[in-house]
């Protein structure tokens, strides 16, 4: 049982991760109704300039979170000024292959800056638990996981409920040509979007580093958003959350009770396969916005 109860923590601290990207995929289609495919670059580049200003430059965490941040924004307005604004208008299908470029574009600046070598963060929490059940214990990092993610969503909250552009970017969700109508300035809202979207993804890019180190692979896991996003529905932030949990449970419990009979790493397809029957049975995920046309 204790074994039982120690998974479904390590589930819960992954599916924390995925939620976080997750969220920012849904931010950004909710605003643009774009399927983002370079998730996991924008995650990885937030990841490797924090790692660099720890290691390298020997700076403090506080500090070095503030200037991935701040270089995570530049980034996501940068390209959401110069290549993605110009495409404003055109078929959802032409902005979706950009951004399909847009991820070989950075995974080769990636390789070309910081080469394929793994990289380690230093120690950031403590050793000892901080929390402790008997056999059970919750690892500092996996907390440190938790906690940022429930903080992060709060921010969210209260951003789109209290802030002036958290509300009009709710209202370019609801409808485009209205907002455009009264006013509003849809492309600098674009880039808001963009932006929470690469600061959200660059702080799961950390999370996921401070556990396993920092390859270039991790780009990979950007792909795993998917699965989260179809089962809790492309457009629902709630669901990306539960969506994520559940993705990660599943991805850790398969890869200890399904190891002994699969050739392979089996929790690396587990996501897709949740993904394929989701898509059988409920097309819209979970709480996803069903959508009925009249022919």
């Amino acid at each position: 049982m204790d074994f039982f109860i120690q998974l479904l923590i390590n589930g819960i601290s992954l599916g924390c991760i995925y939620a976080l990207l997750a969220l920012g995929f849904v931010i950004i289609f909710k605003a643009s109704g774009v399927i983002n495919f370079a998730m996991g670059e924008f995650m990885a580049v937030g990841a490797y300039i924090c790692v660099t200003m720890l290691t390298k430059y020997e700076l403090g965490l506080i500090l070095s979170a503030m200037i991935t941040i701040v270089f995570a924004i530049g980034l996501a307005v940068c390209i959401e000024r110069v290549i993605l604004r110009p495409l404003i208008g055109e078929p959802i299908i032409s902005v979706i292959m950009v951004t399909v470029g847009l991820a070989s574009m950075l995974k080769a600046l990636l390789i070309m800056t910081f080469g394929i070598l793994a990289l380690s963060y230093p120690p950031l929490v403590p050793d000892k638990p901080w929390l402790e059940w008997g056999q059970v214990f919750v690892d500092n990092i996996y907390l440190m996981m938790i906690t940022a993610t429930i903080a992060s969503i709060l921010c969210l909250i209260c951003f789109f409920k209290y802030s002036r552009y958290g509300n009009a970017m709710r209202a370019v969700a609801c409808d485009q040509i209205a907002a455009l109508s009264m006013g509003m300035k849809v492309g600098r809202l674009f880039a808001v979007a963009w932006s929470l979207m690469a600061v959200l993804a660059g702080l799961g890019g950390f999370l996921l580093g401070s556990i396993s180190g920092l390859q270039i692979g991790i780009t990979s896991v950007g792909l795993k958003v998917f699965p989260v996003v179809i089962l809790g529905g492309l457009d629902s932030i709630g669901g990306a959350i539960i969506g994520g949990i559940i993705i990660g449970i599943i991805e850790t419990f398969g890869s200890v009770y399904l190891s002994e009979y699969f050739v392979g790493g089996v929790s690396e397809v587990l996501p897709f396969v949740c993904l394929i029957i989701i898509l059988m049975v409920k097309p819209y995920g979970l709480f996803g916005t069903e959508e009925i046309e009249k022919v």
